[in-house]
């Protein structure tokens, strides 16, 4: 197999550690609008896929009064806020990050809106170690599917087969796999057994440093 050209990450669970202030966000949003019904919808089952997604189907079921778009820039507007505030970072993936950029095209890979992917980027300078920013409101179809990586790769000028992907998330793990990635899985967010999947499952960055530098 051929050296690898390029390593694209998730975000939300493999860069920063956001998911709870994903879903701190949205239920914030729930009480601005005063939503009081036992939700049916499990903010656990969206993780991995956009917030589109969530809402969407949020809008379907409960007919709130505010729009999809009014309730999407909101809750963006909250994480923002919480990541500003937080800054969480996980540790290690700063250090992992820079060793790469050495060695590969770096991009991000996220079902994040755009101006949140900025926002984390911004910590730390992050942005200046990756070439290529794709979120899932850029191509036809979210995670699962492969469209991300697919884009990511073409904007990065590699093929997919070169590609590694760094995924915390079991859609983001399916979605590497269906591009003809390696999907390297690391236990952030759901246990090893769940992610057996991908090509490898680490549980650390130094982990994922090792395997990269052995490729």
């Amino acid at each position: 197999m051929n050296r690898a050209e390029a390593v694209i990450f998730d975000m939300d669970g493999v860069i920063v550690d956001s998911e709870p202030w994903h879903e701190r966000a949205f239920l914030e949003v729930l009480r601005e609008i005063g939503f009081t019904e036992q939700m049916e919808l499990r903010v656990a089952d969206y993780v991995g896929r956009s917030d589109r997604d969530l809402w969407e189907d949020f809008v379907a079921r409960y007919k709130p009064a505010r729009t999809l778009e009014q309730l999407l820039s909101r809750k963006r507007s909250v994480v923002i806020e919480m990541l500003r505030r937080e800054q969480p970072l996980f540790a290690g993936l700063k250090a992992l990050v820079e060793e790469l950029a050495n060695s590969y095209k770096l991009a991000v890979a996220s079902g994040s809106e755009r101006m949140v992917v900025e926002e984390v980027l911004a910590l730390e300078n992050l942005w200046q170690h990756f070439g290529t920013v794709v979120t899932s409101a850029e191509v036809a179809r979210g995670k699962p599917a492969p469209d991300i990586f697919l884009r990511a790769a073409q904007l990065l000028g590699v093929e997919p087969r070169d590609c590694w992907v760094v995924e915390d998330s079991k859609p983001g793990v399916a979605g590497g796999l269906a591009a003809g990635m390696r999907v390297i899985a690391i236990t952030n967010t759901h246990p090893a057994a769940e992610l057996a999947g991908a090509s490898y499952v680490v549980s650390t960055y130094t982990e994922i440093s090792k395997l990269l530098r052995r490729d």
